[in-house]
């Protein structure tokens, strides 16, 4: 349900609401939050609520370290994890400076430019999540320890499946949450495990990715586990890939599949260091079906685009290099601004990729340009970009490549 400013007053006060945490992310993802009293609500909705950005990397220094949090209403979500006396909920923010302007390192309001470049454009996109994430063992000391929770292999089912009640418990809470599982399964890692989310705007895609990681790493806390998404959490065996099925829609392009997949195709290169934000992100590409090489086909899952079996309106393109470290307001507004480029320059969709890249010979793979072997070589690729300089604000591109 969306909310008003008045509804969340009325739905603060009549659901006996204590805590109303005030939530949003660095330029890396990372999600923060401030908690206020529903006595400062009507306050922050007209004036924001302010931080201290200068304790937050990338959002400033001492000098300038004021920053204002707006909450949107029409984001409101109780937390169903919390009591239900004084109860908690949350709502996702605007950050602007004191004098109002958008803090351009707000990159939630990157995606929200994207979306409305998009639209002015004629093309309405659809995202769909696909997380992938490791459950740990804790310590004697709650602390968390490589040792996976169970050995199951892909698809596996309970005994073997130890994460299976897991998984149910964070479809549940989501449901709860207003957003909506499409399917769980267990991955081929020892104590691996996937859920996705069903498509919808991008906004609220983006949103609701953020929302399953705190779900998921909260739910695996509570039975006492730790939930790792970090790309390679182990050598030697599978990584975690964030997989984001894309769809277009539009009233005058009908050959809109074709420019979705060569935008992204042209542009993937410049774009990766935001996909895969960390070192340990490149130690996950050119194995256990995550690509290396800039291609696409159909059902391949060797290719860093495919087109999965699907008809009618689940017809989509999926993107399977990105990671679940990116931060993912940035990943969509590029992969938009990616696709409407694509578009305005004709972009020219190369020939399918109909082969197993991770048995081709060596002759085979020269024919095909890959991805950034490095952070540091996927910074380059960024800082020589004319299309990241376009739509990414210098001070974000700064904090990525000279943290």
């Amino acid at each position: 349900m969306k909310y008003s400013k008045e509804e969340v007053i009325q739905y603060v006060r009549e659901e006996d609401v204590k805590f109303i945490r005030l939530a949003f992310c660095d330029v890396f993802g990372k999600q923060k939050n401030i908690s206020i009293m529903p006595q400062e609500l009507s306050r922050a909705f007209k004036y924001g609520i302010a931080i201290d950005a200068s304790a937050i990397a990338g959002f400033g220094d001492e000098n300038h370290s004021d920053l204002f949090l707006h909450p949107e209403a029409d984001t409101l979500t109780p937390l169903p994890w919390r009591p239900e006396h004084g109860r908690v909920v949350r709502m996702f923010c605007t950050i602007t400076y004191p004098n109002g302007k958008i803090f351009e390192c707000d990159t939630r309001s990157i995606l929200k430019n994207a979306i409305q470049k998009a639209e002015i454009s004629g093309y309405q996109f659809f995202f769909g999540a696909e997380q992938e994430f490791y459950l740990f063992k804790l310590d004697d000391n709650g602390n968390p320890t490589k040792e996976p929770y169970d050995e199951a292999a892909y698809m596996d089912i309970a005994p073997e499946d130890k994460g299976e009640n897991i998984r149910r418990e964070v479809c549940l809470t989501l449901e709860q949450m207003g957003i909506q599982p499409e399917s769980s399964h267990h991955e081929e890692g020892p104590g691996q495990n996937e859920i996705d989310l069903r498509y919808s705007d991008p906004l609220t895609a983006a949103d609701s990715a953020m929302t399953f990681q705190t779900v998921v790493k909260t739910i695996a806390r509570q039975n006492g586990l730790h939930a790792d998404f970090s790309p390679k959490p182990l050598e030697n065996k599978p990584g975690n890939g964030f997989h984001i099925n894309i769809s277009v829609k539009s009233s005058y392009n009908p050959d809109h599949m074709n420019c979705l997949i060569a935008g992204i195709l042209d542009k993937v290169a410049d774009m990766t260091v935001f996909l895969n934000s960390t070192e340990s992100s490149y130690r996950r590409f050119g194995s256990n079906k995550a690509p290396k090489y800039i291609s696409w086909s159909g059902e391949n899952r060797s290719q860093l685009i495919r087109i999965p079996a699907a008809i009618g309106e689940y017809r989509r393109v999926e993107l399977r290099s990105p990671d679940p470290s990116a931060n993912t307001y940035l990943v969509f507004a590029l992969i938009i601004y990616a696709v409407l480029d694509g578009i305005e320059n004709k972009s020219e969709l190369p020939a399918p990729a109909d082969i197993n890249l991770y048995k081709a010979d060596t002759n085979t793979l020269a024919r095909f340009k890959h991805l950034p072997g490095s952070y540091k070589a996927a910074c380059t690729a960024a800082a020589n970009s004319d299309f990241i300089k376009k739509y990414i604000p210098d001070a974000i591109l700064d904090i990525y490549c000279n943290q």
